[in-house]
């Protein structure tokens, strides 16, 4: 078993034992001691709250971990300086030259998304303007018309400006503003998607979610590109589209632009 840093600390308050979440008993999503956790043998990638059996498990029904582990997986602290910006738009082209791009992740190629997307793109050309503009509370009211907006699991918009806040709060992480700009955001939402994809969004927020966006930043810091490619493809490979959106997101909190074209 492989476990996330947030499950463990979760499970171990619940005694192991973990509950189908309300709403999502058919999914690999559990309550352990009110806190949402993710459990499953295929799971796409680590993550915090993350439990990756060896086997897979039963939905459905109450699930009981016999053993703990004493340390669970988290992301290194990490920071981006501003050359990151020029290194994040050099491996958005390369990424985007043999990949195609899904879900919002066509605007870095100066596409269009599919329907509904393309119903938000001026939403999503606005939250990238706030960004140029590095103004917290323009990001905030650019955010709130994209949270909840989209279909799958987790909405697109979610996936997009928590990701944009997570980018940006790498380059600023002494600017005490982003960090009241994400408690809001991870309160508003909560009212606007659902609560699997506001976990998820807090999480972004906060600055600690999927393993391969984390392992984008770590070799955007070292200017290592190949590692950087090889975490870009792995992140979009999530989801329908939730790994080209977290992608464009983080493109965008980190340049202010979601064209990179």
């Amino acid at each position: 078993m492989r476990i996330g840093e947030w499950a463990r600390r979760a499970l171990a308050r619940s005694g192991g034992r973990a509950v189908p979440l309300a709403g999502f008993a058919d999914g690999p999503y559990f309550d352990a001691d009110g806190d949402l956790i993710w459990v499953g043998a295929r799971l796409p990638a680590m993550h915090p709250r993350a439990v990756i059996t060896v086997e897979s498990q039963p939905r459905g029904v109450a699930l009981q971990f016999a053993e703990i582990p004493a340390h669970g997986w988290e992301p290194l602290p990490a920071q981006l300086d501003a050359a990151a910006s020029a290194r994040i738009v050099e491996l958005t082209r390369a990424l985007i030259a043999n990949d195609a791009p899904r879900g919002f992740g066509a605007l870095l190629a100066g596409g269009m998304p599919a329907f509904p997307l393309d119903l938000a793109v001026e939403r999503v050309r606005a939250l990238a303007r706030a960004y140029a503009g590095d103004a917290p509370e323009a990001v905030f009211a650019a955010s709130i018309p994209l949270l909840g907006f989209g279909t799958g699991l987790t909405p697109s918009g979610d996936d997009l400006a928590g990701a944009a806040l997570f980018g940006r709060r790498l380059l600023a992480p002494q600017r005490g503003a982003w960090a009241a700009i994400a408690e809001q955001l991870s309160r508003e939402i909560e009212g606007r998607s659902h609560a699997v994809s506001a976990a998820l969004f807090g999480d972004l927020a906060r600055g600690e979610s999927f393993a391969p966006l984390h392992a984008i930043i770590d070799a955007l810091a070292a200017d290592d590109r190949a590692a950087a490619l090889a975490a870009a493809r792995e992140l979009t490979a999530i989801g329908h589209s939730s790994g080209w959106d977290m992608f464009a997101g983080l493109v965008i909190g980190v340049t202010g632009s979601c064209d990179a074209s």
